[in-house]
């Protein structure tokens, strides 16, 4: 994630297993070539059955959760119903193409999340387009590094250990290689039982003396 001026520099990682979604990222934000935080949570779960991943700017996504948040729950309890993941992906998709257009701020999300009806992948990309995504995707700069890892190991119906352990084999291909993502990966997992971290690392750069 960047300052607002700036191309936005992450990884970010969904992928569709069994009985479950997975989504990952690393945890470095930085501004051009300055690292500004070194444990940024870039997964969030916006309620006990959905989570996004974020990128862009970082005062723009911290608003448009925010408003996430916000609106779901108010839906639900206009509605007395759940929002299914299709809508809260919607909702968000609707608020990035507005916030682009009036104010110029870049923000991409990963949405996953478990409903009535099953588990569901969505990309939203900056400009608000929402994409259904039925296996597995990437984002960021360093996405072209976790999508070789992707491409040659995922598989349909993958379990849930699997799936853990390949999304964080592709995120850390990234960290390897991409200057933008860094310091660490978290790992969450979503299904009919909820949001649930999966699995946390945060890398030592400490310089040696």
């Amino acid at each position: 994630m960047e300052g607002n001026m700036l191309k936005t520099g992450t990884t970010t990682v969904g992928i569709v297993c069994k009985d479950c979604v997975i989504l990952a990222a690393d945890k470095r934000a930085t501004a051009g070539n300055l690292v500004v935080d070194k444990k940024t949570k870039k997964v969030v779960p916006i309620n006990d059955r959905m989570a996004v991943t974020t990128a862009g700017s970082v005062s723009e996504i911290q608003l448009l959760v925010k408003y996430l948040k916000a609106e779901l729950k108010l839906k639900e309890f206009r509605t007395n119903r759940s929002t299914t993941v299709k809508e809260a992906a919607n909702l968000l998709g609707g608020f990035v193409y507005g916030n682009i257009r009036a104010v110029g701020g870049i923000s991409h999300f990963l949405i996953g999340g478990a409903d009535n009806e099953d588990i569901h992948l969505y990309d939203l990309f900056p400009d608000g387009s929402v994409t259904y995504v039925e296996d597995f995707v990437a984002t960021g700069s360093g996405s072209v590094f976790a999508y070789g890892v992707l491409e040659n190991n995922y598989q349909e119906g993958l379990s849930e250990e699997e799936g853990v352990k390949l999304i964080t084999q592709a995120v850390n291909a990234s960290l390897q290689r991409d200057v933008f993502s860094g310091q660490g990966i978290d790992v969450f997992v979503i299904d009919k039982k909820g949001v649930r971290e999966a699995y946390h690392k945060l890398l030592d750069t400490k310089i040696a003396k």
